[in-house]
């Protein structure tokens, strides 16, 4: 295999990286770049469960049910459709599912596309370590075994859904989240229980596409782990739109019956729906990949301990992405991904931020985060100053009929550097990025203020915020 111009690597440099999600074929088109022999195991499609089952499954059913919220809406701008008093649209699920699938397939299919084009050799079966230096691939389809051996091996084979003993999953009625995809049909009355990032999408989700769903939280309330005022705006909304929460519940198994299923709280309630999903956690894929008996260490949860140029306990074997626990997050998989290779090959590398990290919950509206939250700026000690502005005075939002949202700073006293941002608007997964770039390049409020935005536009209302946090220059 010829070497690319400008690259520093050894071409006979051997990179072996066990799991092609994000973290796996970002890690491979850096270690092409920089003149090393890649191979890529995947055991089920490139792109991973990010792909197939998790992330862009779930966005693409999740943007379906905003059409739909959109839809609802339709009525309060002057529209009519004349074809009934309620909606005048229905879900066809089995419709939806299938696009989702092929979406995925499509994206997985590219994916592979591009790191063929590049020279990554791609191997379908199923990785494990056999020492620091050489990979064991049970190929799919009862293809036998293939060793390949390595000078450099990146471990990133994510994670999988959590189970329950007591509520195995059947695919049919008990579900877990990479299971909703060969639904026929809508849930009728669907129970999700588990409050956090992943069960709230899909609440929110099909609640937005016309299913009862019972959100059963062991916490106060939903999205216990992020901003408070932004969690208890979406509870309002879900309860809103007809959702029903249970919160302090804590779900102890689920059983089907004749046609459905009953969750069993631990308190001794029981709650009846059609079909159950699960939403309770995930856990790393690390089992029967050989880590152990290589000398890799892993964390008491099972995840791979890593440092921040992704390198493990044993010299160079790598890990990237949801195995090692750092933060679940796509983004945050390719970057570790990334680092692992220009560190691995000699090239130039900063070590693993994660102070400007942006992250998104695509709720409706959607929750978008990045910096410093305002519990850890508590719990730090860190003097900070915060500027809240609804969106609800935005000309845009008025234009759209936005109804729910605003747009949080945090800033140092005084100085005004921009420490964090929570956003609660639709798409403000689009909108954080202007923050995450200030927090990036430790930017002041002022700063932000400075720039001149489009009106109108929903932007405006992040200059606005800032604009607010500007003090005046001692005389």
């Amino acid at each position: 295999m010829s070497t690319p111009p400008g690259t520093n690597a050894l071409p006979d440099t051997r990179v072996v990286i066990v799991g092609g999600g994000p973290g796996g074929y970002e890690a491979a088109l850096v270690a092409r770049r920089l003149g090393a022999d890649v191979t890529v195991v995947e055991e089920k499609g490139l792109g991973g469960s990010a792909v197939l089952t998790d992330v862009v499954p779930s966005k693409t059913l999740i943007a379906t049910a905003e059409w739909m919220t959109i839809a609802d809406r339709a009525p309060e701008l002057g529209i009519r459709s004349g074809l009934s008093q309620d909606h005048g649209h229905h879900i066809d699920l089995g419709a939806v599912n299938t696009r989702v699938k092929a979406l995925a397939a499509a994206q997985s299919a590219d994916i592979r596309g591009r790191l063929e084009k590049e020279g990554v050799h791609v191997v379908l079966g199923r990785g494990r370590l056999d020492g620091p230096q050489r990979v064991v691939v049970d190929l799919v389809d009862g293809g036998g075994e293939r060793t390949l051996d390595a000078d450099v091996v990146l471990v990133a084979t994510g994670a999988r859904p959590r189970e329950l003993p007591e509520a195995r999953p059947d695919g049919e009625r008990i579900l877990t989240w990479t299971q909703l995809y060969d639904l026929p049909a809508l849930p009728e009355k669907l129970v999700v229980v588990g409050s956090g990032v992943t069960g709230a999408e899909f609440a929110g989700a099909y609640t937005s596409l016309g299913a009862d769903v019972t959100l059963v939280s062991s916490r106060d309330r939903v999205l216990p782990g992020e901003d408070g005022d932004a969690a208890e705006l979406i509870e309002q909304v879900f309860k809103q739109r007809g959702m029903t929460v249970l919160s302090r519940s804590r779900a102890a198994g689920a059983r089907r019956t004749a046609d459905g299923v009953v969750v069993t709280l631990a308190d001794g309630r029981e709650v009846e729906g059609t079909h159950v999903l699960f939403a309770v956690g995930s856990i790393p894929t690390t089992s029967g990949l050989g880590l152990e008996e290589s000398g890799v260490r892993l964390s008491p949860s099972g995840h791979i301990e890593v440092d921040k140029v992704s390198r493990t306990s044993v010299r160079g074997v790598y890990a990237a992405g949801d195995v090692t626990g750092v933060l679940p997050l796509a983004s945050v998989a390719a970057t570790q991904g990334r680092i692992a290779m220009s560190h691995a090959l000699g090239d130039a590398v900063m070590p693993l931020s994660l102070r400007a990290v942006a992250a998104n919950i695509f709720t409706a509206p959607e929750i978008a985060t990045v910096g410093y939250s305002e519990q850890r700026l508590q719990e730090e000690g860190l003097a900070y100053e915060v500027s809240t502005l609804p969106l609800t005075r935005n000309p845009r939002a008025k234009m759209l009929g936005v109804r729910e949202g605003f747009v949080k700073i945090f800033a140092t006293r005084g100085a005004g550097i921009v420490l964090g941002a929570v956003l609660v608007g639709p798409r403000a997964s689009e909108s954080v990025f202007p923050l995450a770039l200030a927090i990036t390049h430790r930017l002041s409020a002022d700063q932000v203020a400075q720039v001149i935005t489009v009106y109108p536009s929903m932007s405006g209302t992040l200059a606005e915020v800032a604009r607010t946090l500007h003090h005046r220059a001692a005389d």
